[in-house]
């Protein structure tokens, strides 16, 4: 495809029937970077990311943008309103036309979006291997916050003394949006509503009270809880990790540590950035690749 600095990007709102076009571009973008640094891709194939991307195109919590050029689709990106802070993501655009601004412009549309809303705050993950995102990022106003290490497998300890992991329920959600609030300052009641419709969402409880949850654990879920151990139980109650994997804090060095000694392998390096309110977590947690 001709493309050059001069020709026009046009932005629009994404709808249903964008994703067939926005996920073969989110597959092939992801498929070739990863490739290309000898990492798996994120999704096991281009139907997956379609599936994923028409989920969050008719989803009335995300504001999902495409960029065409000529009349053709070159590209996506989704932010998140499920909370008070929003999550960007996943941007992708086609390989044909990399670094030509089209990023810069899914960028700043969904960031104005967010100012728009008034979101005291936006996070994104990036693949720590990927300097032009990280540069991009940088350049736009986001701050490195945190180190991650996507990891993938089924422990060999399948629980832990003292704590006790079920499905959550409804009448937790108090009570989890409370641990939330402890750790990160804020909340993120739809998505652990979300998973308690889906049957995803845990919670763990030691001494008889909730100590931490799971919207699901997977790429697109996070955990929250007030101990490194807490989130220990979590983990150890899992079969599999939908997706990838889950995003482990790899300052969190305890947690690492103990993923590792039971049998979990790192798939990939990531990085956690912010731009606005950042509450340094007080306690243990796991973000989603949104955030």
């Amino acid at each position: 495809m001709s493309f050059t600095t001069d020709t026009e990007i046009v932005l629009r709102m994404a709808t249903p029937e964008d994703s067939q076009a926005c996920g073969a571009i989110c597959y092939k973008a992801f498929s070739t970077l990863n490739t290309a640094h000898g990492f798996p891709c994120d999704f096991p194939h281009a139907e997956a990311a379609v599936g994923m991307l028409s989920t969050l195109f008719a989803s009335p919590h995300f504001h999902c943008v495409v960029a065409e050029v000529g009349g053709r689709v070159v590209g996506s990106n989704c932010l998140d309103e499920r909370s008070a802070i929003s999550g960007v993501g996943p941007i992708t655009v086609d390989p044909e036309v990399q670094n030509a601004g089209v990023g810069r412009r899914l960028m700043r549309a969904v960031m104005e979006r967010a100012e728009a809303q008034g979101a005291p705050g936006v996070r994104l993950v990036q693949a720590a291997f990927h300097n032009r995102s990280l540069s991009l990022y940088t350049l736009l106003g986001f701050d490195p916050r945190e180190p991650l290490s996507c990891v993938q497998g089924r422990t060999r300890d399948r629980s832990v003394p003292g704590c006790t992991v079920r499905a959550a329920q409804h009448r937790d959600v108090e009570a989890c949006n409370a641990v939330s609030q402890r750790v990160h300052g804020f909340e993120r009641r739809q998505e652990l509503t979300e998973g308690i419709d889906q049957g995803t969402a845990l919670v763990v409880e030691h001494e008889g009270r909730v100590t931490g949850y799971a919207s699901h654990l997977s790429f697109f879920g996070h955990a929250v809880a007030e101990t490194t151990r807490d989130m220990q139980a979590l983990i150890a109650s899992a079969d599999s990790f939908a997706g990838p994997g889950i995003l482990v804090p790899t300052r969190n060095h305890e947690l690492l540590r103990w993923c590792l000694a039971n049998g979990l392998r790192v798939v990939q390096p990531m990085t956690l950035m912010s731009m606005g309110f950042y509450q340094e977590p007080m306690g243990a947690w796991l973000p989603s690749v949104t955030f």
